[in-house]
């Protein structure tokens, strides 16, 4: 009954069949988390072509806001994933409202004083923030200060995916280690109700998967035929065009 009643619930799903399969999306409401290796990119830019897709196809018929705090965002990929799904690649790149970040105070002032207007004025369902971490790693940033921000903004997140019944998620790569990363990842996880973990081993990926439903970690096998941003900008630079990433 239980899987019956999460089944029937509005999901927004990765497109991956080996994860569609065991997981079935995330969920308006959800504070997520997407993180450890690069593949992550990969798969934020499939989540913001499937929110467009109509919802008898899966979608939200969403657009979607994208708060860019580490140079992330890739047109080159968006564009490749919505031609896999019959999108027009222009229409798609105009649906997604990009927002670039370069210090943790333009960060957090785009996440705790623009981010609510533009939900409204856009109507969209999803809101990525890539590389949430890592601008608040500056050393120019005292350390109180930059946990007591991140802090404030990861409650306004999580409050503002409930309040507003969308979905949320945000990314970070595990590059490097230091006290000052230690504790501002943890207190990222602990407000977040949904953490994926890109993992690999052995040339093989792994995404690792934690939330309310599952009483365990859910492990699943990423397929080598996935396209990864490296490939896309492997192909890109072969040709005329180069690849932003």
């Amino acid at each position: 009954m239980i899987l019956l009643l999460i089944a029937a619930e509005q999901v927004l799903s990765f497109g991956v069949q080996n994860i569609d399969r065991a997981f079935l999306g995330f969920k308006p409401g959800d504070f997520a988390v997407l993180y450890g290796h690069s593949f992550w990119k990969t798969l934020i830019f499939r989540l913001c072509v499937n929110c467009q897709l109509s919802k008898e196809k899966g979608g939200f018929g969403s657009s979607v806001i994208f708060v860019d705090g580490g140079n992330t965002f890739n047109p080159y990929l968006i564009s490749t994933v919505a031609r896999e799904f019959g999108l027009d690649p222009k229409s798609t790149l105009e649906r997604v409202f990009v927002s670039r970040a370069f210090t943790a105070y333009q960060l957090s002032a785009l996440v705790l004083e623009t981010l609510k207007d533009a939900l409204k004025h856009y109507r969209s369902r999803l809101v990525l923030i890539s590389e949430i971490i890592s601008l608040f790693l500056d050393r120019d940033v005292p350390t109180r200060e930059a946990l007591e921000v991140f802090n404030k903004m990861m409650f306004h997140l999580a409050d503002l995916a409930t309040r507003r019944n969308i979905i949320v998620i945000s990314t970070c790569s595990n590059d490097g280690r230091s006290k000052r990363l230690a504790f501002l990842e943890s207190i990222l996880l602990e407000k977040a109700n949904t953490i994926a973990r890109v993992t690999e081993s052995r040339g093989r990926l792994q995404l690792t998967l934690q939330n309310h439903c599952f009483p365990e970690s859910l492990a699943v096998e990423i397929p080598h035929n996935e396209p990864t941003l490296e490939k896309i900008c492997g192909d890109m630079n072969n040709g005329a065009n180069s690849c932003i990433v």
